[in-house]
């Protein structure tokens, strides 16, 4: 005789998914310094996954390692199953790894077109270019009101969509997003929050690294907590935005 599975057993984490992203005991160093110690981590595809945790946790450190900016002191970078570890920042982005890096970094003296071309350079696809370019307009439509504006003359905000922006015209599988919401008004945040939403609903996977961790573990679907280099906490991010020594640290609780 079988028994019928409870109604109340949560999905597991991952089913029916691919592993897109994998860390795997990642330590990351500057100099003497060590910023990230042991790291272990999966993001699956379709997920917006978070990573939370103070100033100098190593966040933005994690981000930049897996875009090949930094080369980890050990451990391994796994993206769909191979492992990049040294792989140059402009063939990560060939492979389907974009980012929004924090402070945005746009091009302040070229137009909002010119910032979103340079957005593709990696890529000759030319029809989809333009397709991928009309999708970004359409999710950020101020863009497109500005679209031959000097990208530094815009307000914080624009410059932060068109960063995102620019990152998605490099066609990624993975949206890698430091700290999307800083020096932003709340009613802008929104904006942005629910627009990282629509890129996943699109079918791209995100790791969103983010001081707000109320507004990140809102719209993440997992989420993990760094202190001081460490993993300290992971889980569902429902389950963390309930947890009260995350709410102490983290969300004011």
């Amino acid at each position: 005789m079988t028994t019928a599975p409870s109604e109340n057993v949560a999905p597991v984490r991952g089913a029916g998914k691919d592993v897109v992203l994998q860390l795997d005991d990642l330590s990351v160093s500057y100099g003497n310094i060590a910023a990230v110690k042991g790291l272990s981590m999966t993001v699956y595809t379709g997920e917006i996954v978070c990573l939370i945790g103070s100033n100098g946790a190593g966040k933005s450190t994690t981000l930049r390692t897996i875009s090949g900016l930094l080369k980890p002191k050990h451990g391994d970078v796994v993206f769909k199953g191979r492992k990049i570890n040294g792989i140059p920042g402009h063939e990560v982005v060939k492979l389907g790894i974009c980012q929004s890096p924090e402070g945005r970094k746009i091009f302040q003296r070229m137009t909002v077109s010119e910032n979103l071309d340079l957005g593709a350079f990696t890529r000759n696809d030319t029809e989809q270019i333009a397709q991928d370019r009309e999708r970004v307009l359409e999710l950020f439509p101020r863009l497109r009101e500005r679209i031959n504006q000097k990208a530094g003359t815009m307000s914080g905000g624009e410059q932060q969509m068109l960063a995102v922006a620019r990152a998605l015209l490099g066609n990624p599988s993975l949206l890698l997003l430091d700290e999307p919401s800083m020096g932003l008004a709340p009613v802008l945040v929104d904006v942005i929050f629910e627009t990282i939403q629509t890129i996943r609903d699109q079918g791209t996977t995100v790791l969103l690294v983010e001081q707000n961790a109320l507004a990140a573990l809102e719209i993440a679907d997992y989420a993990y907590v760094l202190e001081s280099g460490h993993l300290n906490m992971e889980g569902p991010a429902a389950q963390l935005l309930n947890d009260d020594s995350v709410a102490a640290a983290y969300l004011g609780g």
